[in-house]
């Protein structure tokens, strides 16, 4: 795709854009509830999948396009689209979620410096000695083990130089018997060529036939595939080369940003001084010819001198200054006033709220609203920026790339106005005195006005309290660097998002229809994690706007890829990643003042090194209900109220999200749990289209042929209650290296992974049946188990309706 691809994308964008934001307006609550469920549901979908496909076409516009101007504004679009699909989330929606690109991207080189610093810290540490096992040998022993390995080497070398001495003997008697009959059959020899010839030939066609009725039935992938993968690779490498570009272009627009203020402040910093100077003294003149005193300076607070820049007369600017005098005497005669009438009004309106209650509420109860949000004004900031700054160029098929450096100038120029301002005034300021002390001796003013700033200053110094620093002497690498030795800093696996196997849970409308509520499928469960922990974390802006989300805990049975899911949000958003299980944290900071240490500083770390990742696994065993005796000297329990008191102080913009992983949840006091995570996400068990794909996905991995021999739909069948861990295993014990190589004359059976699961415990019903009825038992389950009765009640009220007409 070209550039001129990219940038009609981006009109397209914006036109569809325009058509959502005045679509926004009806849902305002300004605009009056709806009284119908469905179709406020209905619009809030329709609304959702908009901003999906806009995420999507803002996302490649902003990877491939390479103008910087266009794309910082591109930028600001994609995080406020992505804000508003969290918004809608909060009410709505289960359907597929990108993550933008520039996630990890953008972040190439924080991932490899902070390996690099792990790698190394790793190497320097000193090598613990204990841990090494020693073995002593007796001397008679000693000589046995050398002799045994002298005569095994000398029996490799002996067969080594027997098996080349026969390879060579056979190769010369080869050679005598072909010449001896060739010579004397040449056309016995040119019969049998012609022969192997011919039947070679025949088999390449038949084969190829073969393959072509194959592919024809869909049982194959296409013969095409290397063109369609050097279509690909082609493609990638466009992508590749524009990225380069960007970089290049970037480079140049910050170099840009760089010298055009140092170029203006050389070529015009000194004619704004002298005009700002020129139009303070004549206004100084001119408010004195009027008064007959000079006036005050306005406090920066306020603007400086800009203020007296606004293009009106000293008249005018003393009536302002009088009036706002005048206006601030009144207020402060009012105010009392004010108070009682509004006790009384507040009186009367809880009177008439009282009445109308009774009335009210089941009409209140039928209306829906939708909460204001905080992103629309962002998008609609955004659309008309850039329908005043580009909306009206007209779009070529090979746009120019190269930076508007009179924008820049524009821009720039503003700024050193403003610096050259604050300068101006400190010099006026002075200069001003000096004219009250020649000119009016006001003395007594110049001492009210220093008053004035006195206490102005001094209120200015009062503020809120900060939290206590526990290590306010010590530098970040050094806290990062203990954490590292003490393991609750972990490399996480490089595992993506797209990794992690899903299908969507066709019969859930079916379930539904049937008075039953559907348990979520991993790919429902994907979606859910993009939502509440990468898109979150990859943006800060977005963190500080979107509904506040600060803990997570994934509930399921072992092997269903919890962790993996952890693993994906960091490497998804580049987030570090700390382990405060209670596994790891046996025998570690021992105390109570050694536990408020650490996680002082784990918290510490995580928020100057955001985004973070704190992933506590078997989660239950911090809640226990009651220890078990086994576990008693582990102490999981120890950083339930620290952990408690931790989360509180995160807010809005600090990119750390606590997730954590529970096999057992029932084991747990599920008030705390909940209290602790505010979001509890399921694990089910893969259905069958799940379990498909994975057995698909792993199988391909060794070759595509395979998948033509080998039943895939009866190894899904047999593995229903099998976690997708079990597959896993079973596919990684069968295919070693010898299995491999056997492939060519021995093809794969689907019995050689029967045997391999025949070994394994699968997820009994009684296991999957406790975590339902745990799950329905949380605030949010029984959210959704009354919203699905709620939904069953109008459905039949609706038919009901339906018969008597």
């Amino acid at each position: 795709m070209s550039e001129g691809t990219y940038q009609q994308l981006w009109v397209s964008t914006h036109q569809t854009l325009q058509k959502l934001l005045f679509q926004e307006q009806q849902l305002l609550p300004e605009s009056g509830p709806d009284r119908d469920q469905g179709s406020f549901f209905y619009k809030l979908s329709s609304f959702f999948l908009h901003y999906l496909k806009m995420m999507r076409q803002l996302d490649t516009i902003y990877d491939q396009l390479v103008h910087p101007q266009k794309r910082l504004l591109v930028r600001r679009l994609l995080e406020g689209v992505t804000g508003r699909i969290l918004e809608l989330k909060e009410e709505l929606a289960d359907l597929e979620v990108p993550i933008p690109k520039y996630f990890s991207l953008e972040r190439v080189k924080l991932f490899q410096e902070r390996e690099t610093m792990m790698e190394f810290l790793e190497k320097s540490w000193p090598v613990d000695y204990k841990a090494t096992v020693s073995v002593v040998l007796s001397q008679s022993e000693a000589i046995i083990m050398i002799q045994r390995a002298e005569r095994a080497r000398q029996g490799r070398l002996r067969a080594k130089f027997m098996k080349e001495i026969r390879r060579d003997e056979e190769q010369k008697q080869q050679r005598v018997r072909e010449s001896k009959w060739l010579e004397s059959h040449k056309d016995r020899a040119a019969l049998i060529i012609q022969k192997v010839w011919r039947g070679y030939l025949q088999r390449k066609r038949t084969k190829k036939e073969r393959l072509l009725e194959m592919e024809f039935i869909g049982m194959l992938p296409p013969s095409n595939e290397t063109d369609y993968l050097m279509t690909i690779k082609r493609v990638q490498n466009g992508e590749e080369q524009r990225r380069h570009h960007q970089k290049e272009k970037e480079i140049e627009y910050q170099q840009a940003l760089h010298d055009i203020p140092i170029r203006l402040r050389d070529e015009e910093g000194l004619d704004m001084e002298e005009r700002m100077k020129k139009q303070i003294r004549q206004w100084f003149i001119e408010c004195h010819d009027l008064t007959g005193q000079f006036p005050e300076f306005p406090d920066e607070e306020i603007g400086g001198s800009a203020a007296i820049f606004s293009e009106k007369t000293p008249q005018q600017v003393k009536k302002e200054l009088d009036l706002l005098e005048e206006e601030n005497a009144k207020k402060k005669g009012k105010e009392k006033q004010k108070e009682k009438d509004n006790k009384k009004e507040t009186e009367k309106k809880k009177k008439k709220e009282k009445e109308k209650e009774g009335s009210m509420k089941g009409e209140e109860e039928m209306m829906m609203k939708m909460a204001p949000s905080k992103f629309v004004p962002l998008l609609a900031e955004g659309h008309e920026e850039f329908q005043s700054v580009w909306g009206k160029q007209k779009v070529p098929k090979y746009p120019n790339q190269d930076i508007d450096l009179e924008k820049i100038r524009e821009q720039k120029r503003k700024e050193v106005e403003e610096e050259i301002r604050v300068q101006v005034d400190n010099l006026m300021r002075q200069e001003l005195e000096s004219l009250r002390m020649v000119v009016d001796r006001d003395l007594t003013k110049i001492v009210k006005a220093k008053g004035k700033a006195k206490a102005k200053t001094g209120k200015g110094k009062k503020g809120q309290g900060k939290d206590k620093d526990l290590t306010p002497n010590r530098s970040l690498d050094s806290l990062y660097e203990e954490l590292l030795e003490e393991g609750l800093i972990k490399k996480c696996k490089n595992v993506k998002l797209s990794d992690y196997i899903g299908d969507y849970l066709y019969l859930g409308s079916a379930l539904k229809l049937g008075n039953r509520e559907p348990m979520p499928s991993l790919f429902d469960l994907k979606q859910n994690v993009i939502l509440y922990g990468v898109l979150r974390l990859g943006s800060a802006e977005v963190h500080a706007m979107a509904p506040h989300v600060r803990s997570i805990l994934l509930a399921g049975p072992a092997g269903t890829g919890k962790k993996m899911l952890v693993n994906a949000v960091c490497t998804e958003t580049g987030a570090n990643l700390f382990d405060l299980s209670p596994e790891n944290l046996e025998g570690k900071y021992p105390g109570k003042a050694g536990l408020q240490m650490m996680m002082h500083i784990v918290f510490k770390v995580a928020r100057l090194l955001q985004p973070s990742v704190i992933w506590i696994g078997n989660a239950e065993k911090t809640f226990y209900k009651k220890v078990p005796r086994e576990e008693k000297e582990m102490d999981p329990k120890r950083i339930k109220k620290d952990l408690a008191k931790a989360l509180r102080f995160l807010h809005p913009g600090d990119r750390v999200m606590l997730i954590g992983t529970s096999d057992q949840p029932q084991l747990a006091d599920i008030r705390n749990l909940c209290k602790t995570y505010e979001r509890i996400l399921m694990v089910p068990q893969p259905d069958y289209g799940t379990r498909y794909l994975i057995w698909n996905h792993l199988i391909d991995q060794y070759g595509k042929s395979l998948l033509s021999h080998g039943d895939i739909s009866g190894l899904t069948k047999i593995s229903d209650g099998y976690t997708p861990g079990d597959i896993t295993l079973a596919v990684q014990l069968v295919m070693t290296e010898k299995r491999k190589i056997q492939l060519i004359r021995k093809p794969l059976k689907p019995y050689e992974f029967l045997e391999i699961l025949a070994k394994l415990d699968p997820v009994y019903e009684e296991e999957e049946a406790s975590l339902k009825d745990w799950y329905f038992r949380t605030p949010l389950g029984r959210r959704n188990l009354k919203a699905a009765e709620d939904q069953a009640e109008a459905e039949a009220i609706r038919l009901a309706k339906e018969k008597k007409k």
